[in-house]
């Protein structure tokens, strides 16, 4: 390795009490840091071979120690697709501290090509939510981030969505949300993505950034003189507003869930000719008059007595970071997010014959038969955003859906975005006229029975899986995300959690009664049913 054979022996010119890792001295090299030529730890000027980012992990003798309970904290609070944990006892100004450095140390060390000496793309984007304790963390993931020698775009408070576009609309190495999207007050989080929004999920960067932070202790730095403060608002409303077609007159009611919506709605919607809008817990100041999850019911309850109370044509109800909505029609009816993702296909597909739509597979069947009689492409995935974009990104898609509320756009880096969900359905409203209305547009589309997602305490999944293969082996199965298992009449799909011992089970059928059958036949098998 050249002068330093140890990880935190090196330091920048006139900066030796700070002892920087190998990683981030390759980070400030390919990023033509001001301190690097001339000095004794640059590399490349004596041709050796570089630094590899793998061995990052390794531990130094003479460096920070790292106590041995912050590491137990750091696996804690890395999940499969994101970073997120209860605060304070897990995640807190320390931690946010240690993946803040370990972030920034990863995305700048994967830059290729040109990229790497482009000093705009070293740049780091961060935004957050409303949460009380967002700032907080934010700030001291930052610091982390600084110490690398980062420069750092803080943007704010900011839906997730706005992440992707920022990432798109300056040059960066990607960027960071502090967010615990649809969980309760005291959860927290990291959501990490790429440059031009590529998702970093735990095979994609999010091992390698929580090995990263293990092997590193916080350490004082300097006062921050890199972070700059940006706001997009107004090139953020431009781009989303683009993709609005001028309404036909529509009343909508919008709860914004007391989360990041609050701002960015009356943002982005605001003044628009034919659009009338109800607005519920729009005040975000971190206190929640409701879960901010739209995909319970309950949630739902404030928004649907408006929506029937003002005789609105659809409601949208947005999770803590809006980057998900959940409609109710003009009946007050819940419209499920797969049959949404059908309709959107078909709108989508008016403007892009033959293009792919990726939908996840625990979607409805007329999902796919939807997509094919519109004459596009089917395109089946895996549950997580990590699959979907990547789907969308390989195969083309113009549009995808997850059942959790999450709707993907082509135009929109691939990336889910809930404004733009909801812009698409006053979009297909305007276009239908005043004849059916969105229950007459999702009716035909009710053609399966279906039971909803159902969870149950299972510790030994890897052994319920197989059992179900063999019970059903008659069946046509695919692991493509747990089991499924496939019938002319009905089919089922078991996957396991990532993070807890629980097995999650949706089944369909062709009518109520199969259904019901079906149910009493696999529930035993599966384990101790839990609400969740």
């Amino acid at each position: 390795m050249g002068v330093a054979d140890e990880p935190y022996q090196r330091y920048c010119p006139g900066e030796e009490h700070i002892h920087i890792s190998d990683a981030v001295c390759l980070g400030r090299r390919r990023a033509n840091f001001e301190k690097c030529p001339g000095c004794q730890f640059n590399d490349d000027e004596r041709g050796e071979r570089p630094f590899v980012a793998s061995l990052v992990g390794a531990r130094s003798r003479r460096g920070p120690v790292i106590d041995e309970r912050e590491e137990q904290m750091i696996d804690r609070v890395f999940k499969a697709y994101d970073v997120r944990a209860t605060v304070p006892d897990l995640l807190n100004e320390e931690t946010a501290w240690r993946i803040g450095n370990a972030t920034a140390q990863f995305l700048r060390t994967v830059l290729t090509g040109y990229d790497r000496s482009d000093v705009e793309m070293s740049k780091l984007i961060v935004g957050r939510d409303t949460r009380t304790h967002s700032p907080m963390l934010c700030d001291a993931f930052i610091e982390g981030a600084s110490a690398t020698g980062t420069p750092v775009v803080d943007i704010g408070l900011i839906d997730t969505s706005q992440i992707y576009f920022a990432v798109n609309h300056l040059k960066c190495c990607g960027g960071v949300v502090t967010t615990a999207s649809h969980n309760p007050p005291n959860y927290n989080g990291f959501k990490i993505c790429g440059p031009k929004g590529k998702p970093i999920g735990q095979d994609t960067g999010l091992q390698e950034i929580q090995r990263i932070a293990k092997a590193i202790a916080r350490h004082k730095v300097d006062p921050l003189d890199s972070v700059q403060r940006r706001d997009l608002a107004e090139p953020y409303r431009d781009f989303l507003r683009g993709f609005l077609r001028p309404p036909r007159p529509l009343r909508i009611v919008v709860d914004a869930s007391n989360g990041s919506a609050g701002r960015w709605f009356p943002i982005v919607f605001a003044d628009i000719p034919g659009l009338t809008v109800h607005a519920l817990n729009m005040e975000h100041d971190g206190e929640f008059a409701h879960p901010p999850n739209p995909l319970v019911e309950a949630n739902l309850a404030q928004m649907k007595a408006a929506v029937r109370g003002m005789d609105a044509d659809f409601g949208a109800c947005f999770d803590g970071d809006a980057d998900r909505c959940v409609l109710v029609d003009e009946n007050a009816e819940t419209v499920p997010c797969d049959l949404l993702t059908a309709l959107l296909a078909e709108e989508y597909l008016r403007d892009a014959p033959g293009a792919a739509v990726v939908y996840d597979l625990r979607s409805s069947r007329i999902v796919k038969e939807r997509i094919e009689a519109c004459g596009g492409v089917a395109v089946r995935e895996r549950v997580g955003h990590v699959f979907m974009k990547r789907a969308m990104a390989e195969r083309g898609g113009v549009v995808g859906g997850e059942l959790s509320g999450h709707f993907y756009f082509r135009d929109f880096f691939n990336c889910d975005s809930g404004m733009l969900a909801l812009i698409a359905v006053c979009n297909i409203l305007t276009r239908a006229g005043r004849g059916p209305g969105l229950s007459g547009l999702i009716r035909p589309l009710r053609v399966y029975r279906q039971s909803g997602e159902r969870n149950f305490r299972n510790d030994d999944k890897d052994a319920a899986l197989r059992l179900l293969a063999e019970r059903f082996a008659d069946a046509q199965i695919d692991h493509l995300d747990g089991i499924t298992a496939q019938y002319d009449d009905w089919w089922f799909n078991v996957r396991p959690s990532n993070t807890e011992s629980l097995l999650r089970l949706n089944l369909e059928a062709a009518g109520p009664g199969l259904l019901a059958a079906r149910l009493a036949e696999l529930t035993p098998l599966l384990g101790e049913p839990v609400e969740h």
